[in-house]
């Protein structure tokens, strides 16, 4: 009984394969470049692995010979098909954040593999810069300050707590109390809101003038 003819090596469907994956490289390489290099390793031929490679930032070439999880996949049919975001190094030290993709035929074989060499290196310089940017003194602030347009209805809230808090109504605040309420307010904005004198002398009980007098008083 004849043996079943072996199909081989380089079938036709690799051959496809390869071309189709060739396509997705360039494309992905030449949307990053400089920032992501993109490799096609050719696993039928480990010795010759890389057929296409762009943005290179590993200084390797067309030709060059396949990585160790290259020749895990072609020993291992079981290997697994993405081994994503692993950390990596260029030649020169520069760190990297790795993806692999294997691609299989229909028989189940490893080919090829797409890898992306991602350059953070570059990413943390400007992370350093945004944290700096960021970043706030450590230091006691005189006052509180807040970002937003003060309100009317705030300004009455403010004055009505500010004379529970001593017991009072805003008109049975002694003098002293509603200079202090009066110097407070104009520190913290309140007086910058439209209509707001009118609304304090009506609320401590006072003429326009006194609430002035209470501002400039030492």
């Amino acid at each position: 009984m004849r043996a079943e003819p072996q199909e081989p090596r380089d079938s036709a469907e690799d051959d496809v394969l390869l071309r189709e994956a060739e396509k997705i490289v360039t494309a992905i390489g030449r949307m990053f470049p400089g920032l992501c290099e993109v490799v096609l390793h050719d696993l039928r031929r480990p010795d010759q692995a890389i057929r296409a490679i762009e943005s290179n930032l590993s200084g390797r070439s067309v030709g060059d010979p396949a990585t160790e999880l290259g020749l895990a996949r072609i020993e291992d049919p079981d290997f697994p098909g993405i081994v994503q975001n692993y950390s990596n190094r260029f030649p020169d030290g520069r760190p990297a954040k790795s993806t692999s993709i294997g691609i299989k035929n229909s028989a189940g074989t490893y080919i090829a593999a797409i890898c992306l060499n991602l350059d953070v290196s570059l990413f943390a310089s400007v992370a350093r810069s945004l944290n700096n940017l960021v970043r706030t003194d450590d230091q006691e602030q005189p006052l509180p300050e807040t970002l937003r347009a003060r309100t009317v209805t705030e300004l009455r809230t403010v004055v009505e707590e500010f004379a529970a808090a001593r017991g009072h109504t805003p008109r049975s605040l002694g003098t002293a109390a509603k200079k202090e309420l009066v110097r407070s307010l104009q520190t913290r904005g309140f007086l910058q809101v439209k209509h707001s004198v009118r609304v304090v002398t009506e609320l401590l009980g006072v003429s326009r003038a006194t609430v002035y007098n209470y501002l400039r008083a030492p």
